[in-house]
């Protein structure tokens, strides 16, 4: 919204010498923004002048009307002869006052005017149009100042067009349209600034009279629950919009159209309250207000033909609807040059019918930018008396005694407030006499109640014990004002949101992070830390997945969860596993050109309930109950989270530092008890062994387990379910059931010993079945307490170990909390290590 200063201070009594960047300051702390503080008196530099049209001679020849005009610009061209000028505009004749800017001056835009030759004659200056002065868009035509002007060729045209005037230009949040007025802006300076406010809203104002001043009936009071309308007849149809009423018009961005529209314009933006004059003597037989019927039609004043819906509200005559309520009228009942009775028009819409009506018709006027943010139901009366005043006065005319209210409006629902709940909400201790004195300024009545809070106050939210109970009226003007929590948001502003402490609140206890979220982020993390790419797949795949990737038929992971309403046909069913939307995702990135990948998801799996059966119906006209709620989560499938990764190409590239290495089966493994490493389950609970699971290389596949318990597998995909899936050999995946983890013990915090550690380093020989874990395992529990780390760091296989064996060598570290371990103890658990291994899986000492 753009307004002039000069006008707020029709109202409020701003100090003469408020800086602009005080003025600011206050609008910005009421929750306005402001988009530009604009003094118009330096927009224009240089001689911008009233001139008088002399003469106007019409050029031929060019692709578009031109004139060349001799305009009267009095002495200011230093010459006192006319001024020859080009101009394309149609909307100016000899005689008319235009406003001119003569070589030298600088337009908006820094655009510099001087005298050059154009269409074949010299040019000396130009005639200005609204936009090219910077005060609206109307480009249509010139400005053609109003005849009785009292400025003379010559005079400087900026006092006469609002040039030298401080103009706000606003943004408006939607909770707030009130403020899209003067009348309410100034009511909100008075609050910030201390300072006088007259309410133009409060003018008295005659109510209805038994004789209505036209016939209407409205069928639909929610739609409508106010019309009022008052006739103004023998009105002067050539009479002229006032210079100050243009000039204020605009400043604001409206253009100027008629006495009478001009008026109902200049009542909104001064009130607030949009208005629509009818030609009365084009209206036929009396007005209904009504719903539109689906399909009807009705020509807007910009006009476009409209094919109405049936929620949208029109005003009626004989003929059907000659107005879209609320945001645009009609051709039909129009003002027009020859109007010389006018009907005046406020009323009160509904904004929720008001807002989708606008968008539904992409018809976003003044009128329904104000309608859908809330007006004042107790303005029409007002806003018709100041309308039919002013149009009496400027366009002659005789005002009716007859004066049509139907008021159907609700009276406000108060607000129950506890007096320190602004305190509690904000951290700033408002005394119940500020509170009171805010609300009061707001234009709230407030009742004071020093009683308990009672139970029809429960709706604030939290029992207060003994704080004093204000009962507070919300004033007409602000339909925003609906709850406590907005009561709050006015005394915390007006009282000044400087005041309000920038401290973060305390975080209570206990309301972090779950387990299963800490949980989550850490394996995110350490898959992310050794160079996995996060990919976020669809959860849907197709039917002939499971036979791609070789499960057998009675495997687990078969039956699916079929969509009623999938978004693709050829992927109607819920995952079972992670590794079908996850090979996928490698499988397009490979067509891509990426070779070298490894990749990893988060998610969620389906598996159904056996039995399940269809869902109960249930309807929306009651809240389920406690057996229909059971019935229907028996329906819903489990859905346990999954972790899984891919890994083809190359995990350390090759160069000039080394030959490379290519993905395999050790990764994947790698991978799961990276993961389980991050998920906090000690090591010691953590067992691999050599499995046969589809789709991983029979040869080639590992489940781990926790505490016995199998929760997932890892190695090389199977070659056959490579090439169905048009994947590289060696390919290799892992995939966990996180919710098969246990909880993570509490684990002390490790203790660091001062000793010096005890070095040894072992290679033991085993078939070439027993895995490596299962030996690590066996040394781990023969080593006893003073094994503090062990570490495998060679797999040797050649004909000096023999057919079928192979030599793995770990590095043992000894150390005891409390001594410096002698070579006897290290060498004596060392031994105790070796020994278990071998009991257990026949190992022997390499070279013994």
């Amino acid at each position: 919204m753009r307004v002039s200063v000069s006008w707020l201070r029709e109202y409020v009594d701003l100090p003469a010498d408020l800086p602009t960047g005080d003025l600011e300051q206050a609008l910005v702390d009421l929750g306005i923004e402001v988009d530009a503080v604009e003094d118009l008196r330096e927009s224009v530099t240089g001689p911008l002048v009233v001139g008088e049209v002399l003469e106007i001679e019409e050029l031929t020849g060019f692709k578009k009307p031109i004139r060349f005009c001799r305009v009267d610009v009095g002495a200011a061209n230093g010459t006192g002869e006319p001024q020859e000028i080009v101009c394309g505009a149609r909307n100016f004749a000899p005689g008319d006052k235009v406003v001119v800017i003569l070589p030298g001056g600088v337009l908006p835009g820094d655009f510099a005017i001087g005298a050059r030759k154009t269409y074949g004659r010299n040019s000396h200056g130009m005639i200005c149009s609204a936009k090219e002065l910077g005060l609206g868009d109307d480009h249509s035509g010139v400005i053609v100042l109003p005849a009785d002007v009292a400025a003379k060729p010559g005079d400087d045209a900026r006092p006469v067009v609002g040039l030298d005037e401080v103009v706000l230009e606003l943004e408006v949040t939607p909770d707030r349209g009130y403020a899209l007025s003067v009348r309410g802006l100034a009511r909100e300076l008075s609050l910030a600034l201390g300072v006088p406010f007259r309410d133009p809203g409060l003018a008295p104002a005659p109510g209805g009279t038994a004789e209505p001043a036209y016939p209407v009936r409205v069928l639909d009071t929610v739609g409508c629950d106010r019309f009022a309308a008052r006739l103004v007849r023998g009105v002067d149809p050539t009479a002229r919009t006032p210079g100050w009423m243009q000039r204020r018009l605009t400043v604001a961005g409206i253009r100027s159209i008629s006495l009478p529209v001009d008026i109902t314009n200049y009542v909104m933006l001064e009130l607030g309250q949009p208005m629509h004059a009818f030609d009365a003597e084009r209206i036929a037989g009396p007005l209904v207000v009504r719903r539109a019927e689906a399909g009807e039609k009705l020509t807007t004043l910009d006009g476009v033909a409209r094919t109405l819906a049936a929620e949208d509200m029109v005003i009626c005559d004989d003929t059907g609807p000659i107005s879209l309520a609320a945001v645009m009228g009609g051709e039909t009942s129009e003002v027009v040059a020859s109007t010389t009775d006018v009907l005046f028009e406020a009323a009160h819409w509904d904004p929720a019918m008001v807002g989708r009506t606008a968008r539904r018709h992409k018809l976003f006027s003044e009128a329904a930018k104000r309608w859908e943010r809330g007006v004042d139901p107790a303005l029409p009366l007002v806003a018709i008396e100041r309308a039919v005043r002013l149009l009496a006065e400027h366009g002659g005319g005789t005002v009716g005694e007859q004066i049509l209210d139907l008021d159907h409006v609700a009276p406000r629902t108060p607000v129950v407030l506890p007096a320190d709940l602004p305190s509690r909400r904000v951290g700033v201790r408002y005394p119940t006499e500020r509170v009171v004195d805010i609300l009061a300024q707001v234009g709230c009545v407030v009742t004071r109640a020093a009683d308990r809070l009672a139970e029809d106050a429960g709706s604030v939210g939290t029992s207060v014990g003994d704080a004093e109970v204000l009962t507070v009226t919300p004033p007409s003007w602000r339909p925003d004002l609906t709850d406590p929590a907005d009561l709050v948001e006015e005394v915390v502003r007006l009282d000044g949101y400087d005041r309000v402490p920038s401290v973060l609140p305390t975080a209570p206890p206990g309301r972090g992070l779950t387990a299963r979220q800490r949980r989550r982020r850490a394996i995110a993390r350490s898959l992310a830390d050794q160079g996995y790419v996060e990919v976020l797949s669809q959860p849907f795949v197709a039917p002939q997945l499971a036979d791609q990737l070789g499960l057998p038929a009675d495997d687990p992971r078969r039956p699916a969860v079929r969509l009623a309403n999938p978004l693709s046909e050829q992927e109607p069913l819920l995952r079972t596993t992670l590794l079908g939307p996850l090979l996928e995702a490698a499988r397009r990135n490979l067509g891509r050109g990426l070779r070298d990948l490894a990749l990893y998801e988060i998610g969620t799996v389906f598996h159904p309930r056996p039995d399940a059966g269809a869902p109960p119906a249930m309807g929306v006209d009651r809240r389920p109950t406690d057996a229909e709620f059971a019935a229907a989560d028996a329906v819903v499938p489990a859905q346990p989270q999954h972790v899984a990764v891919v890994l083809t190409g190359d995990v350390e590239p090759a160069g000039w530092w080394g030959p490379g290495r290519q993905a395999g089966w050790a990764d994947a493994i790698e991978a799961g008890r990276a993961v389980l490493a991050a998920a906090e389950l000690p090591a010691g609970r953590i067992e691999v062994r050599a499995a046969d699971h589809a789709p991983w290389h029979p040869g080639r596949c590992a489940e781990l387990l926790v505490d016995g318990v199998v929760v997932g597998h890892a190695g090389e995909l199977h070659p056959a379910v490579l090439a169905g899936l048009e994947l590289p050999r060696r390919t290799c995946a892992m995939e966990l059931d996180l919710d098969a983890l246990p909880a993570a013990p509490t684990v002390p915090a490790p203790g660091v010993s001062g000793f010096p550690p005890a070095l040894i380093d072992v290679a033991l020989v085993v078939d070439e079945s027993v895995p490596a874990e299962q030996v690590q395992r066996a040394l781990v529990e023969g080593a006893g307490e003073l094994l503090e780390d062990v570490r495998l760091f060679d797999v040797y296989v050649s004909e000096q170990v023999g057919a079928g064996r192979k030599s793995l060598a770990y590095k043992l570290t000894f150390r005891a909390p409390d001594r410096t371990l002698t070579v006897e103890e290290a060498v004596a658990a060392r031994d105790t290590a070796v020994a278990r291994a071998a009991a257990r899986h026949g190992a022997t000492l390499r070279g013994a």
